[in-house]
């Protein structure tokens, strides 16, 4: 048999994002993203990493997506980018742009996932956590350009940074005091 790789959206994940739909605003719709970690970590899938595609236009939940790193085995299964593969496979497009939708993250992208944001089409990522709350309990976060704000406004993508930090970082420093498994 052939390797393949199946990001499989898992069973719990869309009846969980319809229960805790937020308001419009930033801090709520973070709020979902820091739950989908909290809840993806306690389901050990991949680490305490969650995400959400919202449309601007209408505020409608497009996709969510939590880290699935351990749940496929493949390292390129982190919740921004399952997040936005299934906002691309819901749309039949890899190519985002054609719609104003923002990425909630519940930490800052790493170095694959910065990478990816300008190839998707997005027009806009909220953060929670910052890299070095997230390289503090152990994660390697690859080696992303210091000015890596500005090389995606630059893209045309806009950055709102440290939205519900401190809720996002109470979820990876719970789940570093617990042992969690680092990749």
């Amino acid at each position: 048999m052939a390797p393949s790789v199946h990001l499989i959206q898992p069973k719990w994940l869309e009846p969980f994002s319809q229960a805790y739909l937020p308001a419009g605003d930033d801090a709520s719709r973070m709020a979902l993203a820091v739950a989908l970690s909290a809840e993806g970590a306690r389901r050990n899938l991949g680490g305490p990493f969650g995400a959400a595609v919202f449309d601007d236009a209408s505020g409608e939940l497009v996709t969510a997506g939590c880290n699935l790193v351990f749940d496929s085995g493949a390292s390129l299964a982190h919740a921004e980018m399952v997040t936005l593969s299934f906002a691309q496979q819901r749309e039949g497009e890899p190519d985002l742009s054609s719609r104003a939708w923002t990425l909630y993250s519940s930490s800052e992208p790493c170095a694959m996932c910065t990478a990816a944001l300008p190839w998707s089409g997005i027009r806009r990522v909220v953060c929670g956590a910052r890299n070095e709350d997230v390289q503090r309990i152990g994660f390697d976060e690859g080696s992303k350009p210091a000015a890596w704000v500005e090389s995606l406004i630059s893209r045309g993508i806009g950055v709102t940074r440290d939205v519900g930090r401190a809720d996002a970082v109470a979820v990876l420093e719970r789940y570093g005091a617990q042992g969690g498994r680092l990749y």
